[in-house]
């Protein structure tokens, strides 16, 4: 590297250490306003983007462009997605860091040992809902952009910050609407998604299982306890359906796969609903749901045809009917380990960690799958402390620094 190229990354390297009170800031105006789903019983992320696109006026960033998708469910009607653009020296490779507005519930509070939507912070670590998830990504990929904008300096590769909406509850109205209404995207772009990673940042998601969720519900006949021959119990036939489907894993679906973990899929049963008040009564009616989690090599439209096999004899067998509702489904592609987005970020995390990161696969869902699957590489990366959706969500300053210093590096490359 040149000695200009290297003067300029250290100024920039100065400013972002030198900006954590700014960060603090950031984080704490964000967790103030609960940006909650209306299936979270909330009225989405608008006040949280408005207030994010005030913040970044106020310091220089202007290219801000709102792509709002209608939801009448909120009271305003819209679900917001906000794009802000720095422009670069090269517009040929652009570099994108996509984060999301929304937050989960806090959960028990009792649990909590702090208001979890006032941050504090204590021992080198901001708590409070949603300070990881996601906005240590948010505010580091901020805070990367600022320190070109704040000091005059172009970075080599324009960069695009991608806030996004309803991430935590499928995406329909962000990168889903997003994919459907504008083109956005480009297949040379540099797409970061900054929304997963462990605490030695040495992993790089490049694939996802594909992931179903199922909801399964049973019609029999009620009668009471003292005489189980006169009607069909559906919450015994459920059951029985319930262990068949996680018996597929090793029936059936018994692949693996090392790059994930665990390197099998999973199908777990999981929310059961409520069926009869009382104990002597044999229910009629019984519903439960289960998290699939496949491995790409089975299409999801398998996994549920030999769910399907296993209802219809248990509906034969117990006298009942059962129904199979898909609540969501999604199949990803993988980013190839080798793509040029995996190379860069394992090179800008070895400048600031110094550490070697791998691509692994999760089983868990990302706004990626999305993009992989409209066939644009991305990967999803951070270093961070693993405590989304916990009581006492917190986010290491140290992270938001050195991670806020790898999106910095990216666009100098």
């Amino acid at each position: 590297m040149s000695n200009e190229k290297n003067d300029v990354k250290n100024k920039v390297y100065q400013r972002i250490e030198s900006s954590i009170p700014g960060m603090i800031e950031l984080e704490t105006l964000l967790t103030s306003i609960p940006a909650l789903a209306p299936e979270s019983g909330g009225q989405g992320e608008l006040a949280k983007a408005q207030a994010l696109e005030s913040w970044l006026r106020g310091r220089g960033i202007d290219d801000l462009v709102r792509l709002d998708a209608e939801d009448p469910r909120v009271a305003s009607g819209i679900r917001p997605n906000l794009l802000a653009t720095i422009q670069g020296k090269s517009d040929s490779s652009r570099l994108w860091i996509m984060t999301h507005l929304d937050v989960v519930p806090e959960g028990e509070r009792s649990m909590w040992t702090s208001d979890p939507w006032t941050v504090t912070v204590k021992d080198g670590k901001v708590f409070g809902r949603g300070v990881e998830d996601n906005q240590q990504g948010l505010v580091a990929s901020v805070f990367a952009a600022l320190a070109f904008v704040e000091q005059g300096i172009v970075p080599e590769r324009t960069i695009k910050l991608l806030f996004v909406a309803d991430e935590e509850v499928g995406s329909k109205f962000g990168i889903q609407h997003l994919l459907a209404r504008h083109d956005l995207f480009r297949k040379d772009d540099l797409i970061l998604i900054p929304d997963g990673g462990n605490p030695e940042g040495t992993e790089i998601e490049v694939a996802e299982k594909n992931i179903c969720w199922l909801k399964v519900a049973t019609k029999g006949v009620q009668t009471h306890g003292s005489r189980p021959d006169r009607g069909a119990n559906a919450f015994l036939a459920g059951c029985d359906l319930a262990l068949r489907i996680h018996a597929l894993e090793k029936k059936v679906f018994s692949a693996v796969d090392d790059l994930f973990e665990p390197n099998r899929t999973t199908l777990s049963p999981t929310k059961k609903e409520a069926n009869v008040p009382n104990v002597n009564t044999i229910p009629g009616d019984d519903v439960f749901c289960v998290d699939m989690r496949i491995l790409p090599k089975y299409p999801v439209a398998q996994v549920l045809a030999e769910v399907r096999k296993e209802a219809d004899k248990v509906a034969l067998e117990h006298k009942v009917k059962i129904s199979l509702e898909v609540i969501q489904s999604n199949e990803s592609k993988a980013t190839a380990p080798d793509a040029p987005v995996v190379k860069e970020l394992a090179k800008a995390i070895k400048e600031v960690y110094g550490v070697d990161a791998h691509p692994i696969g999760i089983g868990g869902g990302t706004v990626g799958a999305y993009l992989r699957t409209a066939g644009f590489d991305c990967v999803v990366w951070a270093r961070m402390n693993e405590t989304a959706h916990q009581p006492n969500e917190s986010a290491d300053l140290a992270n938001l620094v050195g991670d806020t210093k790898v999106f910095a590096s990216l666009a100098l490359l």
